[in-house]
């Protein structure tokens, strides 16, 4: 039976942030969890041992990270960023939300750089969606939990 790999989109920048993360926890973080837990079991009796417990919980988290940024590293594809005419990962794009004249701007990226603090909105969510592919002057539905609503696309960068 055949694994199913997912590709994950992200920039250049994303990509270089991601690889640093990884050496850092490999160089710093890995040898440093390794330590304390040397020094928790030079403590003695580890069945009672909070600074042990806790190392070994820390260096599973740690473990875990390393293997989620190498399989996100291996499996990159680097959006190419530009203008084009039409919605794809990588633009960012101006739409109108119908109901109330408001606008926003947002950057489409993959879901490993999503972050709605910043605007950059995964493909993978329901607005991305839909715009995908459209162009400027197109207005498409969007369905969300609390029900559809309408946007129109004003710009893509």
């Amino acid at each position: 039976m055949a694994t199913l790999k997912q590709e994950c989109y992200i920039t250049k920048e994303g990509l270089e942030e991601l690889k640093e993360e990884l050496q850092n926890l490999t160089l710093n973080a890995r040898p440093e969890v390794v330590n304390a837990i040397k020094e928790a079991r030079a403590l003695g009796d580890l069945s009672e041992n909070a600074e042990y417990h806790a190392a070994k919980e820390r260096q599973g988290q740690i473990e875990s990270r390393i293997k989620e940024l190498e399989y996100l590293i291996e499996h990159a594809v680097i959006i190419e960023e530009g203008s084009s005419s039409e919605v794809r990962i990588g633009s960012t794009v101006e739409i109108k939300y119908i109901d109330d004249n408001e606008i926003e701007e947002y950057k489409i990226v993959g879901s490993t750089e999503a972050d709605p603090f910043e605007n950059k909105i995964s493909n993978e969510s329901p607005i991305a969606k839909v715009i995908m592919g459209k162009c400027v002057g197109d207005i498409v539905s969007v369905e969300s939990p609390t029900g559809s609503y309408d946007v129109q696309i004003i710009s893509i960068k």
